[in-house]
Parts: C-alpha cells; sequence; structure tokens
C-alpha cells in the first residue's frame, strides 16, 4: 500500500494557533515533539511502502523540511481544488510509476492515540482492497456529535475483514446524531479511503471523465522535463470536488464501498474542545472553571466560566468556550482589510 496524505486547507477553527501561513499539519498540536504531518507519516511508515504528501506550493518547502529523514515525498499543487484532486492526482501518479496497486488517503492532520489498532484497521482495509472495493476506516463513535459525518454499516462481507457501506451522511443534527449513536450500526467518517488505483481512476473515467483525462495528463508528465507547462496548463482546469461525494457516495449505492471498523484513539482536532481533549492545560489559576483550557505565555485566571477556551498568540488572543468552539471559524470568516494579515 502507498499512502497518500493530503495535507491542505487552514484549520480556522482553530485559529489564533493556526493561520494559513502555519496550518494546523504543521503545527505540533499533540505535544509530542512533531508536527502533525511529520507524525502522519511516521505512523503509515510500518504499513506502507512509500507515501506522496499532496500540499500547496506556499507550504510545499516547510512540509518537505519537516519530513527530512523520511521517504516521503512531496507534491506541490499549484491551488487548492479540494480533495478529490488531490488524491486523484497523486493516486495517478502512483499508477503511473508502479501499474495497478493499492493506495491509502489518509489527511495529515488527525491524532491516533493507538498505533497498533491502527496498523490493523489498515491491513484489514488494504485486504478489503485488494478484492476491488473503496474501502473506508469508520471510527466507532463515542458521543452523538453532529460535527462529523457517518457511514451506515450493512452486512459482512463474505471471506473479507469489513462490511458493505449502505450510505455516507454529512453531519447529522443531535437528534438523530443520537439515534445513529443507539442503533450500534453508524460510524464516524474520517475519511480514510484505502482502493486500488485502477478502481479509484475508473470511478473517475465514468463519474467524472474530464478530471480523470486532466489528472491522467499530468500524472503522465509528472516524472519529466514537461511537469510545470502541463500542470500550469491543466489543473485550474479540474473540478473541485470532494472525494465523499465524487466516487465514495455514488459507488456505495451500487455496493462498491466497504468499511474496517476500528477504535484507535483518532481525533481529526476539528476544534478547541477536541483539542482540549487531549490533554488538559488548566490555567494557573482556575475558580470555579472546571475543564478551562488555556493556551498562553503569561498567567491567566478563570473564574466561574466552566470549560472556558483562552488563547493567546503575539498579535491576537481567543476567549471562548467549549460549547461554542465549532463556532471560531465565523471569527475568521470576518478578519478581512486592515485585519487580514491574521487569518
Amino acid at each position: 500500500m502507498y499512502a497518500i496524505i493530503p495535507a491542505g486547507g487552514a484549520g480556522s477553527r482553530l485559529w489564533p494557533l493556526s493561520r494559513r501561513d502555519a496550518p494546523k499539519f504543521l503545527l505540533d498540536l499533540a505535544g509530542d515533539g512533531r508536527s502533525m504531518v511529520r507524525a502522519t507519516v511516521d505512523r503509515l511508515a510500518p504499513v506502507s511502502d512509500g507515501a506522496l504528501v499532496v500540499t500547496g506550493e506556499r507550504h510545499a518547502r516547510r512540509v518537505a523540511d519537516q519530513l527530512a529523514g523520511t521517504s516521503a515525498e512531496v507534491v506541490a499543487e499549484p491551488s487548492p481544488r479540494d480533495s478529490m484532486a488531490a488524491i486523484g492526482l497523486a493516486a495517478a501518479i502512483l499508477d503511473q510509476r508502479h501499474g495497478d496497486v493499492v493506495v491509502g488517503s489518509f489527511a495529515a492532520d488527525h491524532v491516533v492515540r493507538d498505533d497498533v489498532a491502527f496498523h490493523a484497521a489498515v491491513r484489514a482495509a488494504v485486504e478489503v482492497a485488494a478484492a476491488g472495493y473503496i474501502t473506508t476506516i469508520g471510527i466507532t463513535p463515542t458521543e452523538p456529535s453532529s460535527a462529523f459525518g457517518y457511514i451506515e454499516q450493512g452486512a459482512p462481507l463474505a471471506d473479507l475483514p469489513g462490511r458493505a457501506v449502505v450510505r455516507f451522511e454529512e453531519k447529522p443534527a443531535t437528534a438523530r446524531a443520537e439515534e445513529y449513536l443507539a442503533s450500534g450500526r453508524h460510524l464516524w467518517n474520517a475519511g480514510m479511503f484505502v482502493m486500488r488505483t485502477s478502481v479509484l481512476l475508473g470511478a473517475l473515467d465514468e463519474l467524472h471523465p474530464g478530471l480523470a483525462t486532466g489528472l491522467r495528463r499530468i500524472a503522465a508528465a509528472w516524472d519529466g522535463p514537461t511537469r510545470e507547462t502541463v500542470l500550469a496548463e491543466l489543473w485550474p482546469t479540474l473540478d473541485r470536488l470532494v472525494i465523499d461525494r465524487a466516487i465514495a457516495e455514488p459507488l456505495a449505492e451500487r455496493g462498491g464501498v466497504a468499511v474496517v471498523p476500528a477504535d484507535m484513539g483518532w481525533s481529526d482536532i476539528g476544534d478547541f474542545a477536541a483539542l482540549a481533549e487531549l490533554g488538559e492545560r488548566p490555567p494557573a489559576f482556575a475558580v470555579d472553571a472546571d475543564g478551562a483550557w488555556v493556551h498562553a505565555d503569561r498567567p491567566v485566571a478563570v473564574v466561574g466560566i466552566p470549560g472556558a477556551v483562552v488563547v493567546e498568540t503575539p498579535d491576537a488572543i481567543l476567549v471562548t468556550t467549549r460549547e461554542h468552539a465549532q463556532a471560531v471559524k465565523a471569527v475568521v470568516d470576518q478578519l478581512d482589510g486592515p485585519l487580514d494579515h491574521l487569518r
């Protein structure tokens, strides 16, 4: 299995820690001395034959610096075209180099606490993918969260360590998420997809032929002297699609998608509530403020605000609560004009 690691987005719900020029995959949010993209490459090394990290041109050099000493290759995309183009390009490059191989896409900015369980799930997903399925790794839910997409499991696959996927649903309301948790049939969608390159590119040929043609042409030129010319010509013309809607959802309706359930201590660190769950950082002074979390270089006192979140950087201060952590993105959306430099 060859690993594909999309490293994009700014992580705006983690502002002001995460910025356009310092997105969360470049940060050490887990506190283990490594950036998140480096931790992802290290985690995949025991179960992969190589890794392609797909990131924007503005971050490519920093990503390469952080991956020094690994065999991972950085693929720089000229502009964001969403996950399908990024994953599809890497898959097309690998298909061009190695033929029909199994690839797995894993986000650069997620945390996994149990590497043993992760490796077992990846190996199972590779086995299922080799049989021709687009295979996702679903996370056993621990709460009725409306911040994640859900995967409905169907019947077990014959002689394979997975189950059929009935359908995907993106971020249901809390009441629906509670029903899903109670049913025991639903898993969180962590955006991990494992498949043969022939299956992925074949699905694109059928469902999005223009995108497939463009990716194949870029991949054919990737290791030659015309890479930059072909990339500059074709990349801006590619459709902006996410992999879930582009191929996973339509193929699930035909029985072509499978899921491997896993409980691996996964988190997408999608907001400060999730970041706080990784490890308590209590304020220097707290009174009636259970669950308060502070990131600052000076003493901060929190009084009477349970679940408070206070984040200080040299040029900005955020004050919110865990309950309102998802709303932080709205602040970033307002940073324009004279405040655009804070994005």
